[in-house]
């Protein structure tokens, strides 16, 4: 008897050259619907489903494969006496290979676009696999024939890692359909919402796409993994113009400076990332100059960092950048000779990337033993109307300017955190700390007297006037925070004795 094939796909790219490298190697080919049609108008030997199973197609199209003359051929167990006996007594021949994919619900979902025969087809054939092949991936099939001419069968180990694939192809579409239902939950915008906004339950698929140097250190694997759900980032897109592969802290770090510097607005903006936290951010006229202030921020910090500029890379950058040890550079373009020069520091991993995106349905996902932590993600509340101002007097122009400036860029410093801003460069950054006076006593140490006039941000209200106290003696005149604490009157009291602007937020933004 020929082994048999069944043939059924939607992505139809290379199918037909399968199908007649098949039939010339002695299959039979049985398909149906498109799949069907396609290889009779090509010449290819095809046997309709609906001749195997005695049944036309019904629902329109719902029903095609949904037959025991099907899946008993698939998931007969030849090493089974009984399961051969079954197949012999119905007339049913076995299916020795399988060769599926899905309806693409990912890009067009929808309830027609729910693939059950396709699935039923491959989750059959991957059960089954001491016994049949399943391919659910075109790239395969030059492999597939490859193996298949130097034996006419396919080893254990190919059936297995097939198996594994086709599995994996179904997670991932069940994931897509999951990821479509849930869309339609509502997510809370308010420090209110919690579980109430989250899934019962998460359905996760991920592709690795990429082998990192190593992990956090030498000694940990790392690798970068992307949604299988049809999602992609502008890590995908993103071009490594020159140096050496990316190790899992480079991404790490360069994720943060990127999603930071284009936080900042359109104004030329640079961002010096070191260990997930910002160590200089900058708004300038032009480019260069933004990154120069935001390198002057912490320059003992800023080496070995990463350095993400929201404008093209000129020349007038490449040179106050080339004087100082930088692991990445990322920006969404470069000037060819400023690339050039870059080019020329063999370390130096330089990265091209459109912005990231932002969903409005994004998760934070941690793991702890046995399971995962699972937030929103925290979002910028930039000028929001719930901001005020709680003292005597009003920040000037200049003040909401270096406000504005330095409540986003605490945002994203590890808590407790405490940031000093004059005319937008952040002076001084004080980061995780265990308490608030500490962290304000580290940016303004960090600042050396150039806050004088300027912005202080605290992520989380101030519960004693002492880390206040701090941003006043290192000069600042403006105060934003979110408020909240059961001594914000004290707070509020010992900025107007200072003269202090200050404003309540409304929103803290711890990071852990």
């Amino acid at each position: 008897m020929s082994p048999r094939a069944l043939l059924s796909v939607h992505d139809k790219a290379g199918i037909v050259d399968l199908a007649r490298s098949l039939v010339d190697l002695g299959w039979e080919v049985v398909s149906s619907g498109g799949t069907a049609s396609l290889l009779a108008d090509e010449g290819v030997p095809v046997t309709e489903v609906a001749q195997v199973t005695g049944a036309p197609e019904m629902l329109g199209g719902r029903v095609k494969t949904l037959h025991p003359a099907i899946h008993g051929g698939i998931l007969a167990d030849r090493s089974d006496p009984d399961h051969m006996a079954d197949l012999e007594s119905r007339g049913i021949a076995p299916i020795d290979l399988v060769v599926a994919n899905l309806y693409p619900f990912a890009e067009w979902p929808g309830v027609e676009m729910i693939d059950i025969g396709g699935s039923a087809m491959v989750r059959a054939a991957a059960k089954n696999h001491a016994h049949v092949g399943v391919v659910v991936d075109p790239s395969d099939y030059p492999d597939l024939l490859d193996e298949l001419r130097s034996g006419n069968l396919l080893s254990e180990s190919t059936r297995l890692a097939l198996a594994r694939r086709a599995f994996s192809h179904t997670a991932a579409y069940d994931a897509s359909i999951m990821a479509w239902f849930d869309s339609g939950l509502p997510v809370s915008d308010t420090d209110s919402g919690s579980a109430a906004v989250l899934p019962d339950t998460l359905h996760l698929s991920l592709e690795r796409v990429d082998e990192l140097r190593y992990g956090e250190n030498p000694h940990q694997a790392g690798a970068r993994y992307r949604w299988a759900v049809d999602q992609t980032g502008w890590w995908d897109a993103a071009i490594l113009h020159g140096g050496k592969a990316m190790s899992y802290l480079n991404v790490f770090d360069t994720e943060a400076a990127w999603r930071l510097v284009n936080e900042l607005g359109d104004e030329p903006a640079a961002v010096v990332i070191k260990h997930a936290n910002p160590c200089g951010v900058a708004v300038a006229e032009n480019i260069s100059d933004a990154y120069r202030a935001a390198h002057g921020c912490d320059p003992v910090s800023a080496f070995g960092g990463i350095v993400a500029l929201n404008q093209m890379v000129t020349m007038a950058v490449v040179e106050p950048l080339s004087e100082v040890f930088t692991e990445v550079v990322v920006a969404p373009a470069y000037e060819p000779e400023a690339l050039e020069a870059l080019r020329a520091r063999a370390n130096l991993r330089i990265l091209e990337g459109p912005p990231p995106g932002r969903a409005d349905w994004i998760l934070d996902l941690r793991s702890i033993d046995g399971g995962l932590l699972v937030q929103t993600v925290d979002q910028i509340d930039d000028d929001s109307p719930a901001w005020r101002v709680v003292t005597d007097r009003e920040p000037t122009d200049s003040e909401w300017a270096d406000l504005a400036l330095a409540w986003k860029v605490v945002a994203r410093v590890s808590s407790n955190a405490v940031v000093l801003v004059k005319d937008r460069q952040a002076v001084g950054i004080g980061a995780g700390q265990q308490n608030r006076r500490d962290a304000a006593r580290i940016a303004a140490e960090k600042a050396e007297g150039r806050a004088t006039g300027g912005a202080c941000a605290s992520d989380a209200f101030f519960p004693f006037r002492d880390g206040l106290d701090v941003a006043i003696d290192a000069g600042a005149t403006a105060v934003i925070q979110p408020g909240g604490s059961v001594r914000d009157d004290e707070v509020i009291a010992a900025a107007n004795e200072a003269g202090l602007a200050m404003v309540f937020t409304g929103r803290r933004h711890f990071r852990h």
